[in-house]
């Protein structure tokens, strides 16, 4: 069985919106094991969406367009599917009396143009859209003029909002999905998330011990990202589960340390987990990152049972008289250094009690660099009953990024420390 998806927008294609659907579906549908083999973006005119909606109809099976069923001008997606398939739009009351509740639940008069929302090809299945107008809709198309004789498609339409789009994809169309053409042994997936090895390296290690496995089929993948590389497998038929397992047992055998999570796991969930796992607690002392790191840790459920505080000491002043930072020191040294590192960790952690304390201070840039100490130098602090260690590193890009890798960096110094914990 064969997927497309075309997601709708001209802002898609100007730059001002990030296309997620395309990543958030193509990732759904993996998971329950269909295969996507083809997404486009197309702007909101007419000839575009009709054009893109023709051609895969042509070749798939099922099609999934995204946006252009609101009530505005360039919403056109209903209309032009229509017109395509030569079907009329017809009032739906249901989805009518559904517009009006909407917005007389919220104390709001009802827009005459939202109605237009409520015309409904005929033969349409309407998907309910709980969290907003605009019904999504499906369209058994068979036969299929746009295919060779006989064939059927599904055409499903969704709204653009990810908050209307995702429940309705999880609540309406996967149960169609797996109703109409249930999924058979299609491309299963595991990743395995890991930090401290570049992705040359990572290979290096992995494709002596994985080479068996994939003269089995079992298909290697590497992603880099700032901080961390994913290590993927996929695998196709019935026996893909057990090549998974297999892989997986491998490489933790292989690069054990340095695998952080598996899946969506975030780094500093993991943390946050072994933190609360190992009962102790934890306090942030930033300087370059500007408070991302606590931001960070505090976006994870359960964090207040570990992390006591975070400081944001930008200014040198602040390091002395909150963290105790020798002034000496700072003037010595400079703010962007080992010693001050040091200090500011210890100074957290002498100040909240905490079991262990990370500090980074950093030349985020444009400026500020000199040749010992250019842009992107970071100095990473972790204090705790084991001792104090600093880690110097170079993270030389712009300052989002290089507050993202610094913070990265010392989230993984602290699951190091931890895991060494953990182990006889």
């Amino acid at each position: 069985m064969t997927i497309e998806i075309i997601n709708t927008g001209s802002e898609l294609l100007l730059g001002r919106v990030l296309n997620t659907h395309q990543q958030w579906l193509c990732r759904r549908l993996a998971d329950e094991g269909h295969d996507v083999v083809r997404q486009l973006a197309v702007p909101d005119d007419s000839a575009s969406i009709e054009g893109a909606v023709r051609e895969s109809l042509g070749r798939a099976d099922w099609v999934i367009t995204t946006g252009g069923l609101g009530p505005t001008s360039d919403d056109l997606t209903r209309e032009r599917v229509a017109n395509l398939l030569g079907r009329t739009l017809v009032p739906d009351p249901a989805v009518a009396a559904q517009v009006r509740n909407f917005f007389e639940s919220r104390g709001r008069p009802v827009p005459a143009r939202t109605f237009v929302e409520t015309l409904i090809p005929t033969g349409a299945q309407v998907l309910p859209n709980r969290h907003g107008t605009a019904p999504g809709l499906a369209l058994k198309v068979s036969p299929n003029p746009f295919r060779a004789a006989g064939q059927t498609s599904w055409l499903v339409l969704l709204p653009g909002p990810p908050r209307e789009l995702q429940p309705m994809f999880r609540d309406e169309v996967l149960p169609l999905l797996h109703r109409e053409s249930p999924p058979g042994h299609g491309c299963q997936t595991r990743t395995l998330r890991t930090s401290g090895l570049g992705e040359s390296l990572l290979e290096e290690a992995l494709a002596g011990p994985l080479a068996p496995l994939v003269t089995k089929g079992l298909e290697l993948g590497f992603c880099a990202k700032i901080g961390e590389v994913e290590v993927r497998f996929a695998g196709r038929g019935a026996s893909a589960p057990e090549l998974l397992a297999e892989a997986e047992t491998i490489t933790r055998s292989v690069i054990g340390d340095c695998i952080f999570g598996s899946g969506d796991d975030l780094l500093e969930a993991v943390v946050v987990r072994e933190l609360t796992k190992a009962r102790r607690t934890l306090v942030l002392a930033e300087s370059c990152t500007g408070g991302f790191l606590s931001h960070r840790v505090t976006n994870v459920p359960g964090a207040s049972a570990v992390l006591l505080a975070g400081f944001v000491t930008y200014a040198n002043l602040v390091k002395e008289t909150v963290l105790g930072v020798d002034s000496a020191v700072l003037v010595s040294q400079g703010a962007v250094s080992e010693p001050v590192a040091r200090q500011m960790a210890e100074g957290a952690r002498r100040l909240t009690g905490a079991d262990y304390a990370l500090s980074v201070t950093g030349v985020a840039g444009p400026g500020g660099g000199s040749e010992a100490k250019p842009v992107g130098t970071a100095f990473i602090g972790l204090a705790g009953p084991e001792g104090t260690t600093v880690s110097r590193q170079l993270n030389p890009f712009d300052r989002e990024t290089f507050k993202f890798a610094t913070s990265q960096q010392a989230l993984e110094l602290l699951r190091r420390r931890l895991l060494n914990l953990s182990q006889p």
